[in-house]
């Protein structure tokens, strides 16, 4: 499997409401010095419907980047159910999802 495919994959179980990190999925796939290259892969990202990229912020919370804008981004999160304050998540601990050690089996 490709590396972006693992990438999207994992991003399209990310559930509604919840969001993860560019780190996070850098750590999932075996690669935690690759956030960048994560959020390369994701600005790539053929299908936004199906692969909710929107639900991947960077690891203090701050929302990051979006290939259609960050104040697209902060309505896709709050359509979703997540709070942001001033370009943050809020309760940021609460929403954050961590994928398991078999995340991919």
């Amino acid at each position: 499997m490709k590396l972006d495919d693992t990438i999207y994959e994992l991003v399209s179980k990310i559930p509604e409401g919840k969001v993860t990190t560019y780190a996070e999925l850098a750590k999932a796939i075996g690669k935690p010095n690759a956030s960048r290259l994560i959020g390369q892969i994701l600005n790539r990202n053929p299908n936004p419907i199906v692969v909710p990229c929107h639900r991947v912020v960077m690891s203090n919370g701050v929302l990051g980047g979006y290939a259609y804008g960050s104040d697209a981004k902060r309505k896709l999160l709050e359509k979703d159910g997540v709070r942001t304050e001033k370009g943050r998540i809020a309760d940021f601990k609460n929403v954050k999802h961590r994928f398991s050690a078999n995340r991919l089996l």
